[in-house]
């Protein structure tokens, strides 16, 4: 949200980059209590190009756990600047566990949920329970910056602008809190103003790092948006002085009586949520009922204002953000690159001509690294980074190992099927080598997906027509005899292992659909319940798989992977969201808090029919029954934005078809004053021209970026290797299945004994789906093909005082590591 020392902070101790996405390593330090550096002070600069190892020597086991936390870094793309004393690196990885990112998540999301229960409240508690509340999360976020400042250099703490605004916002809480409390003693009634200050603490935290990039996105576009948003009220306000001339004197009125077009602050309201489309065509009639020609000055508005600009607003953000989205992710594919050089560094020893690093000290590295995966996993790793099998790894290979620990490889273990042991005789015979062929077949899928489809007919048709309740047990004994053949061909514990997400909701929801089917004619035979509603969800479920069948087909799957890919920013996006929601709820509440009030439909209150204010009677706002849309609490006020970012949607009323935007922002404005509208407007302009296009924006890019980018080098030799020890799952076996690693997966195709193709006793391995790559992990692929692999690429002080704007820094003389 403001300037954020991430893309700026000065590594002079060793830290690391602008980062996309804290994924956390969750990484364990070795027992051994470290001591400090052989040949130099604790904490000593690697930054730019310091010795770290010895030549010819292994690394320490300090220099160990610094070189781990850049691999680490460079593997989440973290950015935290860090000292490199062994005190400071042990703290670094202690601030980076899931559990002390997870904690302060809860108290970030508990705090900003303290305004469900403050007055005015949703759910009333007293003042002392959520005061204190509140204290213990200020306490645990000022915790959380003093183990920040604790791992970085102080004059880099300060300079960080986030951790400025973390504490200001401490401070301002507890003032405010403390203002607040001893007015109450006095039954002075305050403002909590601090509320509006909470979204802060989701925003800059290091955790939230996408959200902030979503920030500098905005705060990088805005200049360019202002021209475009100039010029559009340019045109709004010419447009309005032309209707005030055009039907200003000829006494029209609207539908509901009133003047229509005199006075020029209206007018400029009505002609920009003309451009919403919010209230067309009303906001036409009363000058074409005059006069059908009248029309073409609506028609030439729409056309420049709602059709140009907003496309303009469109492009403007679109451009800009791709623009700044691609600088930063060539930032932070350098970054990566100096990263990965460091850790070299402090590992290297002498081989030779070159510089080493030997595969003892390797394996240790990537057990600190990496400390989940098999010991089969690591030495599939070892053999990709030592192709040739020298006993070391040259820095080229090393450079390459961030890359490699992010690409999930699945070991799997072939193991025989247990009726092959206890019945090899019939399992083994040709009639069962036939059946479980069959069931591998391609054929077997598609006449499932087929049947699948009769299903979901049959679900649409009449449930009352016995025949259809006879058909739904054909269907659950189809499935049911599905799932038999497919245990009795592929082993069961790889059928029903903890990534065949398929398997488990078939078989989850062909049992339920049994239950319920027996359940629901039991009950119908004996009482009167008829529990049909029940059956028909749980069919429905079963009509999910049809997911399968559009994936199946490349110009789906585009799509299909396009969607997958933009989940994680979609959560961002939702934080946005959440942020921009909760300031204007939080304002909205202080502006129009118990200025309009619900009723309910009998009730013999004073105005009940005027949602308790006289200044609605006969509105609008009150015959059509909007009292519920208000801002007396904070759910109410979250409905209410939400309804606003909609804006282009029918309202829920029945007899009044208009649009919320033009009724809310009307109806508050006739019970406060007419700037009130100002508020609407101003939500308008910051969720849905700027907000949303941003979203859309990342949308367009993410399916450019599906369309256009390939398999990555690395990514492309790991297979090549598995292929090559024999120990590999061929590509196109994965072909029945494209969403998931699911039942049709080659995953169960390991019994070794009468299927189609015979796999040797052992491990083997394959790429997990790819689809889980994020958009900024393609981009940063595609910008890091761009670099040799022999570049080590700018320095970090010339990376992070590169500008949002600077193209591809090839002028920037690379420091090489000696």
């Amino acid at each position: 949200m403001h300037g954020d020392a991430e893309s700026r902070a000065a590594y002079a101790e060793g830290g690391n980059g602008s980062g996309a996405e804290d994924g956390g390593a969750g990484l364990r330090p070795p027992p051994a209590a470290p001591g400090r550096r052989p040949g130099g002070a604790a904490g000593g600069s690697v930054a730019n190009g310091g010795s770290g190892g010895g030549h010819g020597r292994p690394a320490s086991p300090p220099e160990l756990l610094l070189a781990a936390a850049f691999v680490s870094d460079a593997q989440y793309n973290r950015n935290i600047p860090f000292k490199t004393s062994p005190e400071a690196v042990r703290l670094y990885y202690l601030y980076n566990h899931w559990f002390m990112r997870t904690a302060t998540y809860i108290f970030i999301f508990l705090n900003l949920s303290l305004a469900v229960f403050e007055e005015p409240a949703v759910y009333p508690l007293p003042f002392l329970a959520t005061s204190l509340v509140e204290v213990l999360c200020l306490l645990v976020f000022f915790g959380r910056l003093m183990h920040f400042a604790k791992i970085t250099r102080r004059n880099v703490f300060w300079k960080d602008t986030k951790n400025i605004c973390i504490m200001v916002a401490i401070l301002l809480s507890l003032t405010d809190l403390a203002i607040y409390g001893a007015l109450r003693i006095y039954n002075i009634k305050s403002v909590r103003w601090s509320r509006i200050v909470r979204p802060i603490f989701l925003v800059n935290f290091a955790e939230s790092r996408q959200i902030r990039r979503a920030f500098r996105s905005i705060r990088n576009t805005l200049p360019e948006i202002t021209y475009v948003f100039l010029l559009f009220m340019f045109s709004l306000l010419m447009f309005s002085l032309m209707a005030l001339k055009l039907f200003g004197e000829r006494n029209l009125q609207t539908a509901e009586g009133l003047p229509y077009f005199r006075d020029y602050l209206e007018i400029v309201f009505d002609l920009y949520v003309l451009v919403t489309t919010a209230n067309s065509p009303d906001v036409m009639m009363p000058a074409f009922d005059f006069s059908s020609w009248y029309a073409l000055f609506f028609i030439a508005f729409v056309i420049i204002n709602t059709y140009i600009f907003m496309s303009l607003f469109l492009a403007v953000v679109y451009n800009n953000y791709k623009k700044h989205l691609k600088n930063e992710i060539r930032t932070l594919a350098y970054m990566k690159r100096r990263k990965m050089i460091e850790a070299f560094n402090l590992l290297k020893e002498e081989e030779g001509t070159q510089f080493v690093v030997r595969e003892a000290q390797w394996k240790q590295l990537v057990k600190l690294v990496a400390p989940d995966i098999s010991n089969s996993h690591r030495e599939l790793l070892l053999r990709i980074s030592d192709d040739e099998q020298k006993g070391f790894i040259d820095k080229k290979s090393f450079v390459q190992l961030a890359d490699l620990l992010n690409i999930q490889v699945i070991t799997l273990k072939i193991r025989s099927h247990p009726l092959g042991q206890w019945m090899p005789r019939v399992y083994k015979s040709a009639v069962s080598q036939f059946l479980r062929s069959v069931v591998r077949h391609r054929g077997f899928v598609w006449t499932y997906d087929v049947i699948i489809l009769i299903n979901a007919i049959f679900i649409a048709l009449d449930e009352e027509s016995p025949y259809i309740s006879y058909a739904e047990w054909v269907f659950l004994a189809l499935y049911i005899i599905e799932i038999l053949l497919k245990v009795y061909t592929y082993e069961p514990r790889a059928f029903f292992g903890k990534n065949q997400f398929w398997n488990w909701f078939d078989t989850l929801i062909i049992f339920a659909a049994l239950t319920a089917t027996i359940l629901n004619t039991t009950l119908k035979s004996t009482t009167k319940y008829n529990s049909q509603q029940i059956l028909d969800i749980v069919f429905i479920l079963r009509v999910l798989r049809l997911i399968r069948i559009v994936d199946s087909i490349q110009r789906f799957r585009v799509i299909m992977n396009t969607l997958i890919n933009i989940v994680p920013t979609m959560l961002t996006f939702g934080g946005l969201t959440l942020v921009v929601y909760c300031i204007f709820a939080i304002i909205g509440m202080e502006l129009f808090h118990g200025k309009i009030q619900f009723f309910p439909a009998n009730s013999n209150a004073p105005y009940a029919l005027e949602c308790g204010n006289p200044a609605l009677k006969d509105s609008l706002f009150a015959r059509g029954k909007y009292c519920k849309n208000n801002f007396n609490n904070f759910a109410s006020s979250f409905i209410v934005l939400m309804e606003l970012t909609v804006v282009n949607q029918s309202s829920p009323s029945v007899i009044l078809p208009l649009i919320p935007f033009v009724l809310f922002a009307n109806g508050f404005a006739n019970v406060t004053a007419q700037p009130a509208k100002l508020y609407f407007i101003a939500f308008h302009i910051v969720m849905v021209i700027i907000i949303v296009n941003i979203f859309v924006s990342f949308i367009l890019e993410a399916f450019f970026v599906e369309y256009s980018l390939e398999k990555s080098e690395v990514e492309t030799a790991i297979e090549q290797k598995i292929q090559e020890l024999g120990m590999g799952v061929q590509e196109e076996a994965l072909q029945d299945e494209q969403l998931l690693d699911n039942m049709e997966s080659a995953d169960n195709d390991l019994e070794g004994e009468g299927g189609t193709k015979a796999q040797p006793k052992g491990l083997v391995f394959k790429i997990a789906s790819k689809r889980y790559r994020t958009v900024d992990a393609l981009l940063q692929r595609m910008f890091e093909a761009e670099i040799p692999l022999e570049d080590e690429g700018p320095s970090f002080e010339e990376i992070l005082n590169l500008s949002p704007a600077t193209a591809v820094p090839g002028d920037l003389t690379s420091e090489r590591a000696v």
